[in-house]
């Protein structure tokens, strides 16, 4: 198969599915890595894909676009595990926590199959698949109602009024991107108000953003960068973009990518983060 060809394939399948990875072209079209991550290389220098991890997506362009699920799981994935990790360190056992919609939440579930007695309120039909998967007796999950958008999230007056009357100790909030100015935000305007509400319902606040959401400005604020109580980023994240953080927000966690971290439940809590716990009411 001709050069043209095989980037005609990968052209189609980005518009069926809004994204590729290497190892399925390799297996489809029976050539090496290296031909395909040329190939690859070639149509990102034409701006007709964006390169990422393990593969490429269609291009990310207006602020109201919205890539789907499969899409943005595979962009800046071990950045999302390390961030993931980090974060699922600082949940208590016996917390009720809430958990809003995105690829880097869903790969945060994965890392809380350990995690004792855990209540979870999510609007994620796939965040909740995850955590009902492991099979836990001791864990609880509530799913939202709503209608469902590109990134198989349950938005909408129902999954509103559901956050409204819940109390959580905890909510961990994925986000489109992050910037001074307009803050943590989304392209889609109905999912900024059922994250508003969810951020809202929540004691502390946990945002989870890899250092390629600095500077993305979607449609729609979801909150203000000082309305973080914590934000759990990666190592990648520009100087200039950490001092303006730090100055927003209390507690910045810059995750070291290149670390080995498990993939699951941490033994013990890590001290240097004692104000993430805050004390339920009744507690010394």
């Amino acid at each position: 198969m001709l050069a043209r060809q095989r980037q005609e394939v990968i052209l189609a399948e980005i518009r069926r599915t809004g994204a590729v990875q290497v190892h399925a072209l390799v297996a489809r079209l029976g050539v090496s890595d290296m031909t395909i991550r040329r190939d690859l290389d070639v149509l990102a220098k034409r701006g007709l894909l964006e390169k990422v991890y393990g593969g490429a997506t269609s291009v990310v362009g207006r602020s109201t676009h919205e890539p789907g699920f499969e899409a943005k799981s595979v962009r800046a994935l071990p950045q999302k595990e390390a961030v993931s990790a980090r974060a699922a360190s600082l949940i208590r056992p016996g917390t009720a926590i809430g958990i809003s919609a995105g690829t880097t939440t869903w790969t945060f579930a994965r890392f809380l199959e350990d995690v004792p007695e855990l209540t979870v309120v999510t609007n994620s039909i796939r965040v909740a698949d995850v955590l009902r998967s492991g099979g836990r007796t001791d864990r609880t999950v509530v799913l939202t109602g709503g209608v469902r958008t590109p990134s198989d999230a349950l938005v909408g007056p129902v999954a509103v009024q559901t956050l409204r009357s819940l109390h959580l100790d905890m909510v961990f909030l994925g986000v489109h991107g992050m910037a001074d100015g307009a803050g943590f935000t989304t392209p889609n305007i109905n999912e900024s108000e059922t994250d508003r509400a969810l951020v809202e319902a929540g004691r502390r606040l946990v945002v989870l953003a890899d250092h390629t959401k600095w500077g993305v400005v979607g449609i729609s604020t979801i909150a203000a960068l000082d309305e973080a109580d914590v934000l759990v980023t990666d190592d990648g994240l520009p100087r200039d973009a950490r001092e303006i953080l730090e100055a927003r927000i209390d507690d910045v966690i810059i995750a070291d990518v290149s670390a080995d971290y498990p993939d699951s439940y941490p033994d013990s809590y890590p001290d240097s983060y004692p104000d993430a716990y805050p004390a339920a009411e009744g507690e010394a």
